[in-house]
């Protein structure tokens, strides 16, 4: 199986990547900086079993996105598998929202993510199948406040989920949405101390991966086009 991953340098990218390398799958690294990247591959190298590959890329760039999609099957002559993970979310009141502010997370939340399952699809459709896993929020359905521009962002990355599982279903293409409440990473510590959310009301990385790992391996197939839940404890 080869597997794409984007925001693969850290987070939950890297507990999928390493969930993902110990299941033997062949995978595809893609994120902006090579040397997050670099380290996940070694660390994947020193305990998985699948061939690895980096991709430095801005996907919110159309032609960078094809670009990871054609190197993909340049190497390894397939792609099963699509995980949606990057994602940025900055908190700001709604009076502070800026053109700048909708452009930049709209480019990396969603963007990024249609640009690479249109470049997928048409290996999809030659392949009879394939397998797209998106992560969203909560926030999506039941907005925390600071996130408007994030929570909408989402929002559409829910829709493009159900797009794809509709229009795949007759090609045996997959699609599901996985939406969090509080994983600790790095990028809920950018915006919450250990005090405002503490470490034991949060979600590991470990276990979102697990949960995608599922996705991926077919064992959540009734959950197909549906949004998957995981809240905070």
């Amino acid at each position: 199986m080869v597997t794409l991953i984007t925001g693969a340098g850290s987070g939950i990218g890297r507990a999928c990547a390493v969930m993902l390398s110990q299941r033997k799958h062949q995978l595809v690294l893609v994120g902006r900086s090579e040397n997050k990247l670099a380290d996940a591959a070694d660390e994947i190298r020193a305990t998985g079993s699948g061939d690895v590959m980096i991709a430095r890329a801005d996907v919110s760039d159309p032609e960078q996105a094809k670009s990871v999609i054609d190197q993909t099957i340049e190497r390894f002559g397939r792609i099963d598998n699509l995980l949606n993970i990057a994602g940025i979310a900055p908190s700001v009141p709604i009076d502070k929202t800026t053109k700048d502010l909708f452009t930049e997370v709209f480019a990396t939340n969603i963007f990024g993510a249609g640009y690479l399952i249109a470049a997928c699809w048409p290996h999809f459709r030659a392949q009879k199948g394939g397998c797209i896993v998106n992560v969203g929020t909560l926030g999506s359905s039941d907005p925390f406040p600071g996130f408007f521009v994030y929570a909408a962002s989402k929002s559409a990355l829910d829709s493009l989920t159900r797009s794809a599982s509709r229009e795949g279903r007759a090609l045996g293409v997959r699609a599901f949405s996985v939406n969090l409440g509080c994983v600790e990473t790095a990028l809920l510590r950018s915006n919450f101390n250990e005090k405002m959310v503490p470490p034991h009301k949060t979600i590991s990385a470990e276990s979102v991966a697990a949960t995608i790992t599922d996705c991926v391996e077919g064992k959540r197939a009734d959950d197909q086009g549906k949004i998957i839940l995981m809240p905070s404890p």
